[in-house]
């Protein structure tokens, strides 16, 4: 019997960065949801559970930051299932804040390579249920 399949949601209002991880994951076997932003990714997440997400964090009205604690807030079991991206990862607020929240780092650029594994490590660990159900 065959495992089922995983959802993760991009959320990057970079709308082809965003078209080209969508293609990648879904030809990996992934369900992908996207969302170009925060209130979108909300929503989404709202209407269906996601096993994983890759959040940037420059989003037009509301930052990744922001959002993932609000998402943290309403499903405490994605804190560990969400990687933060970004070309910031050295200005002082970003460190701090990834010192401080349970999220991975996924430095702009990267390569699916970091995507792939990242995904691989979280959702196939021993003990992982379901993101937000």
């Amino acid at each position: 019997m065959s495992e089922p399949q995983r959802t993760v949601l991009i959320v990057d209002d970079e709308a082809p960065l965003r078209r080209v991880l969508e293609r990648a994951l879904e030809r990996e076997g992934y369900r992908v949801l996207g969302a170009g932003s925060a209130e979108t990714a909300y929503e989404l997440l709202s209407a269906a559970p996601a096993d994983a997400i890759l959040l940037d964090i420059r989003l037009p009205t509301m930052s990744g930051l922001a959002l993932f604690l609000a998402i943290v807030n309403r499903w405490p079991a994605l804190a560990g299932r969400i990687a933060i991206m970004t070309g910031d990862a050295e200005a002082d607020e970003v460190r701090t804040w990834i010192e401080r929240n349970p999220c991975a780092l996924l430095r702009k650029p990267f390569n699916l390579r970091q995507i792939f594994d990242w995904l691989a490590a979280v959702l196939e660990a021993p003990g992982r249920e379901s993101g937000n159900g």
